[in-house]
């Protein structure tokens, strides 16, 4: 691998209340998922971190979630897998409106919290997110978990898809992702989650909890906005990519 997107939430606070440094965050990373006023994020927050990535040369894309800013879109929400095609195009329409509005582009999807858990769970709801983002735009890529349903489906439907993995989450054997129920879900030794996904990407594949690999195509790194140790393991992650000459550069 000779080069490697660096992805972060943001854009997920509202109102007045600020969640993460959005503006350190687009001097580390090549694109950036911004909330499309659901779980987070409203118009005015949407068009100023548009606006933000632009200057910065970083990409942008949507990324929406349940309608739940209490639970910060990490709950499950029993809706139907119509209602979420449905919630996934207003979103993506909304936020591309608001990125041309600030002169940027919408260039991926990427489905936040607990309704990204569902689509690495569930094919139907994979399928769903598909639907939803092809109604849309036929030629939009998606950025989906590795290993997952939607990572796999995509591909089989001819879409174009972007692997991830998470710098700072923890894998099951399985290779899907630790509950945030469960202790130790969330890595906050940034020396550690860099270094675990330095060992990733120069392995090819996920590194579980008891340390096998799941091999898996790498297409994007993503560092939680929300995440106290957000900038300091981005940094250390890009250093020390960079230092194994892997270029950083948006996968767009």
């Amino acid at each position: 691998m000779t080069a490697i997107d660096l992805n972060a939430d943001m854009g997920e606070g509202f109102g007045p209340y600020t969640i993460g440094d959005d503006s350190a965050l687009l001097d580390i990373v090549t694109s950036a998922n911004i909330a499309c006023g659901f779980h987070a994020g409203d118009p005015e927050i949407m068009a100023a971190t548009f606006r933000m990535a632009r200057e910065r040369n970083v990409a942008v894309g949507a990324h929406p979630g349940f309608p739940d800013r209490w639970g910060f879109g990490r709950r499950v929400l029993p809706f139907s897998t119509g209602e979420i095609e449905r919630i996934i195009a207003y979103q993506l329409g909304a936020a591309q409106a608001l990125a041309t509005y600030a002169g940027h582009r919408i260039s991926y999807v990427k489905v936040h919290g607990a309704l990204a858990n569902l689509a690495e769970q569930e094919p139907e709801i994979a399928a769903a997110v598909m639907n939803a983002v092809h109604a849309v735009d036929a030629a939009m890529p998606i950025v989906a978990i590795a290993l997952s349903p939607l990572d796999r489906m995509g591909r089989e439907r001819g879409m174009r898809i972007f692997s991830e993995i998470f710098a700072d989450r923890a894998y099951t054997d399985t290779g899907q992702l630790v509950s945030r129920k469960q202790a130790g879900a969330v890595l906050h030794d940034a020396d550690f989650a860099s270094q675990r996904a330095m060992r990733m990407v120069r392995s090819g594949g996920i590194e579980t909890v008891t340390g096998r690999i799941l091999p898996t195509p790498i297409d994007t790194i993503c560092v939680h906005g929300d995440n106290a140790e957000a900038i300091q393991l981005a940094r250390k992650l890009r250093s020390g990519l960079e230092a194994a000459g892997i270029a950083i550069r948006t996968m767009i």
